[in-house]
């Protein structure tokens, strides 16, 4: 690849910022009130997210400089623990750690969108979303570059937007939601603030992003850690101050279990007008979501098909080094999961699998002892503090959502069952 067609740190920085502001951060807050009414839960509960991957980021950026190779945690895991637990990552990303985001963020879109255009139209621009950027993304890396940027910027300024005129503008609820009394010390240790975590867990996912596309960063030794960490700084900021103008301007009971908290706040403050359009532009800047989403998984799908024989159609690429097979295998997975379960599901047993699985690399950075490249302050105790935490997380999850649970250890056990059949391409995992 020549280095006109690599991207530098902005752009990389600007692909994590799109893949973590996205469905997340617009549709937890529901779920998250039904458990942990609490202001200072709440807050917490971003933090909590954000330091989590702020840890990770720093740990990717270390094991991305070291490896140099596109493929992100299908690389790591496969050249540090076992090609099986790599494969079992790459089947994960390949079922639903890539295409489920993008189906997500479609499912959200069209809830947004429902009431402006209608349920047909809502459902057809989703679908045309999620066409059009695997479209723009089987062309060039310098293209995606270009998408991505405009995207990118959209979503920005419509965020900030949001936050700076929910700051300016005073509640019209009768009593306020904020509630700083001292009940989080008993809210933090009950079964629905860690499952709330997953929520936020899943809101946060990208932060890893650019550690997938490594060969197509220019100095990925400078600039891979960054883009990682100085995405994952700005995004925390802004993800503890969309809660809290949200709060300011939706009373609890009207949040509690909704999926569309931001035009339920903007409603009470505008009126229709103000569900316009905050519901057109927070379709809008999904979009940036299902591109960053499309551009970045086929890389882990195309990494694995190199090695192994069954998915080795998925590894072909085009003139300029694209993997358009992967991009719209991939795709098709989307549409699957939009057709099947609830959204709440949906991201449910994937915010699990992905927080499981996740947990595996960083314990792989541990046994990486001569790392060439960036290298993660305060090893090992950011891995170790990481991984427990993960474990209480995954604890309760289990504990308080058993299905949704068991569905995401059934899609890996089912991907161990295909490692188990399927064959090693011993020449090009040599190489």
């Amino acid at each position: 690849m020549n280095l006109s067609d690599k991207i530098g740190w902005k752009t990389a920085a600007g692909l994590v910022i799109a893949n973590m502001i996205g469905t997340g951060v617009f549709t937890s807050l529901g779920f998250q009130v039904a458990e942990s009414q609490n202001t200072w839960s709440i807050i917490l509960l971003w933090v909590i997210g954000g330091v989590m991957a702020l840890m990770g980021a720093m740990v990717y950026a270390e094991l991305g400089t070291h490896f140099k190779k596109s493929g992100g945690d299908y690389i790591f895991l496969s050249r540090t623990l076992n090609p099986a637990v790599g494969y079992l990552y790459a089947w994960i990303s390949l079922t639903l750690g890539f295409p489920a985001p993008v189906a997500i963020a479609a499912m959200a879109m069209v809830q947004y969108w429902q009431p402006l255009v209608g349920e047909m139209w809502s459902l057809s621009l989703g679908v045309i979303s999620i066409m059009m950027m695997s479209v723009f993304h089987s062309y060039s890396v310098q293209q995606s570059g270009t998408v991505q940027n405009i995207l990118t910027t959209i979503k920005i300024l419509f965020v900030f937007a949001l936050i700076g005129i929910g700051a300016y503008f005073a509640s019209t609820l009768e009593s306020s939601s904020f509630d700083y009394t001292a009940s989080w010390t008993d809210e933090i240790w009950k079964p629905g603030f860690a499952v709330s975590l997953i929520y936020v867990f899943y809101a946060y996912t990208g932060w890893n992003s650019a550690a997938y596309i490594i060969e197509e960063i220019e100095e990925p030794r400078k600039n891979l850690p960054k883009a990682l960490i100085s995405a994952t700084l700005l995004v925390m900021l802004v993800y503890v101050l969309l809660q809290l103008i949200f709060l300011k301007h939706a009373s609890i009971a009207q949040l509690s279990g909704k999926v569309q908290v931001a035009t339920l706040a903007f409603g009470n403050l505008f009126g229709t007008q103000g569900v316009f359009w905050v519901s057109l532009f927070i379709g809008i800047q999904l979009i940036a979501t299902i591109s960053g989403y499309t551009w970045v998984g086929p890389r882990i799908t195309q990494a694995m098909a190199k090695e192994f024989k069954l998915w080795g159609p998925l590894a072909k690429t085009n003139s300029r080094g694209i993997p358009v097979r992967a991009i719209w295998f991939n795709t098709g997975m989307s549409f699957l999961l939009m057709s099947t379960g609830s959204f709440e599901m949906v991201l449910l047993y994937v915010g699990f699998v992905l927080q499981m699985m996740g947990a595996f690399t960083i314990f792989s950075s541990l046994l990486v002892k001569k790392v060439e490249g960036f290298k993660s302050p305060f090893k090992p105790w950011l891995q170790i503090i990481y991984l427990i935490f993960t474990l209480w997380v995954m604890f309760f999850m289990l504990y308080d959502r058993p299905k949704e649970s068991a569905i995401g250890i059934g899609i890996v056990l089912i991907g161990y069952i295909i490692y188990l059949f399927d064959k090693k391409n011993i020449t090009e995992s040599a190489t």
